[in-house]
């Protein structure tokens, strides 16, 4: 079973995570950070997190984790500690 790319490596800034987008922003997924593990990585591959793949944010809890996000069709919710594993590009999305 092929890996979730891990991105990062030759990079001289540092990468735009998942959680660091508002709600309504749109982007698309370009990796998991290295410190991700592995099976958090698989996890989340998945659960549809995978590199070019579409994500918006749909809505925070009120106290602002979990996070409910639409990648491709599907909704679904993170808290921010794995949000913060997933590299973008943000306004990417379509």
């Amino acid at each position: 079973m092929r890996r979730f790319a891990r991105s990062g490596s030759g990079s001289t800034g540092s990468p735009t995570l998942l959680a660091e987008l508002a709600v309504g922003q749109r982007a698309t997924i370009t990796g998991v950070a290295p410190a991700a593990s592995d099976m958090v990585a698989g996890r989340l591959r998945q659960l549809g997190f995978r590199p070019a793949a579409d994500i918006e944010v749909i809505r925070r809890a009120p106290m602002g984790d979990p996070t409910i996000y639409r990648v491709q069709d599907t909704e679904l919710c993170l808290r921010r500690r794995e949000a913060r594993l997933i590299e973008i590009a943000p306004g990417a999305g379509a």
